[in-house]
């Protein structure tokens, strides 16, 4: 008995030391699985498309209605994983998140498949933050945390990397429906790792239905009215209906805001400039790469006539640069402080668009590829930075929260730029490399704008 009980003990430390990196691994599995949804998805619309006679509206809307709800719900996802506990948020999130996807792989109809994504978006939203809180929980030692974050990180680049090409093979040799599907055993893996990990505490925290509201309605409303203004017209009654609920809806989102005790997006925070031009950048820089992927794929596969395979293909350099970027990033601000890389990063990411407007139909493959090479890199060198310098300039218990809004209005900026760059491009050849090109024109004009308010933020080293 007395032989048994230390090698008892020993195995309970084992085990107990073994807590912490199923819960890192369970958290990598959930994050990679939502970046690689994300960008496998742009690369399948037009085959989505062809099944189901879907418009470039209703391509739109599958990204969009996922995008929407993501950026609108992470304004209570932190709050609502602090009341339930970080490990049943997140168990929720994967378990609606994997389901979600079944029903996407089984759509019977772009409706169908619409509601699905929709139901994915407010799955991710949930994860997200929750994923971030357990890695928090299960490493309490400052240095063990900065290397799990680290690796957390990776899980999301790796998947960004990985997201246009497995798209791409998987719609070229299956069908559209398997990146959805594959999904699943993904999920339940992540589900069956989680099962393991300890139970999360559960933690007071206010939540702000009605604010949370009026932000789904105005954004739902504006994003509708883009879209249907495109194709129709902004003259049309539903159009200028839809545009006066998002005024109406944002007028009364800033009174609640104003007056509730516990806002989703306490408007003082608003009264520091580096959150400010911080959250406008954010914005700008997911609107630009994500209204790129979203008229590049189109162009790539219904213009140049290339396989989804070969267009999830195009993307691949740009996606490899990513993660590369993201530590001279940390080096940069390191030496220099993080406005420079902030700074830097845009002006080679608007550069780097500018250029794009020479591509058409006769631009070489293999140039274009070459070409985005520069978005990735200038995308991957300032976002770290620019998440840094927000938090750093805030209280730390305010820092979920900060992270939580620069993050939902990076994914406002992103669907509204599908919507907006979606609206530009057209059926006929020519017509579409003309609105590609105003879609790149603007999304280069904005990045040189933020470039001259990232000037305004704070010189000193992070």
């Amino acid at each position: 008995m007395t032989t048994l009980e230390p090698a008892r003990a020993s195995q309970d430390a084992r085990q107990r030391r073994a807590a912490p990196k199923l819960i890192l691994a369970t958290t990598f599995m959930g994050i990679f699985l939502l970046n690689l949804n994300t960008m496998a998805t742009n690369v399948a619309l037009p085959g989505i498309g062809r099944t189901f006679g879907g418009s470039t509206a209703g391509l739109q809307w599958i990204v969009d209605a996922y995008t929407l709800m993501f950026a609108a719900l992470l304004l209570s996802a932190g709050a609502l994983s602090d009341r339930i506990g970080a490990s049943r948020a997140f168990g929720a999130g994967v378990a609606v998140f994997t389901v979600a996807s079944a029903a996407c792989g089984l759509a019977p109809g772009l409706g169908e498949l619409i509601a699905a994504r929709l139901i994915q978006g407010g799955a991710a939203a949930i994860m997200l933050p929750s994923s971030l809180a357990l890695v928090r929980q299960a490493f309490p030692v400052a240095a063990e945390r900065a290397r799990a974050i680290a690796l957390w990180t990776v899980g999301g680049a790796v998947a960004v990397a990985a997201g246009p090409v497995a798209g791409g093979v998987l719609s070229s040799t299956l069908s559209w429906r398997a990146i959805f599907v594959v999904n699943l055993p993904v999920g339940i893996a992540t589900l069956a790792v989680l099962t393991r990990a300890e139970r999360s505490p559960r933690r007071a925290a206010p939540l702000d239905p009605y604010g949370q509201l009026t932000a789904i309605v105005a954004l739902a409303a504006l994003t509708f009215a883009v879209i249907v203004g495109g194709v129709n017209g902004f003259g049309e009654p539903v159009v200028l209906g839809c545009l006066g609920l998002a005024a109406v809806a944002t007028a009364a989102f800033i009174m609640i805001e104003a007056r509730t005790a516990a806002p989703l997006v306490p408007l003082d925070l608003f009264r520091s400039r580096t959150v400010t031009v911080s959250v406008a950048i954010g914005f700008v820089v997911n609107a630009a790469f994500y209204g790129l992927v979203f008229v590049l794929s189109l162009f790539f596969q219904d213009v140049l006539d290339l396989s989804a395979m070969t267009a999830g293909l195009m993307f691949l350099p740009m996606m490899a640069v990513i993660a590369g970027a993201n530590l001279a990033s940390a080096t940069a601000a390191a030496r220099f402080g993080p406005r420079m890389p902030i700074a830097m990063g845009q002006t080679i990411f608007a550069l780097a668009m500018f250029g794009l407007l020479w591509i058409d139909e006769g631009t070489s493959r293999p140039v274009i590829a070459a070409m985005l090479i520069p978005v990735g890199f200038g995308l991957g060198f300032f976002v770290p930075s620019l998440t840094a310098i927000l938090l750093n300039d805030i209280a730390a218990d305010r820092a979920g929260m900060a992270a939580g809004i620069l993050n939902s209005f990076r994914q406002t900026g992103g669907a509204l730029a599908v919507a907006v760059f979606g609206a530009l491009v057209a059926e006929d050849r020519g017509e579409f490399i003309v609105g590609l090109r105003v879609a790149v024109c603007i999304a280069a004009v904005m990045l040189i704008a933020t470039t001259a308010l990232a000037l305004m933020l704070p010189r000193g080293r992070s």
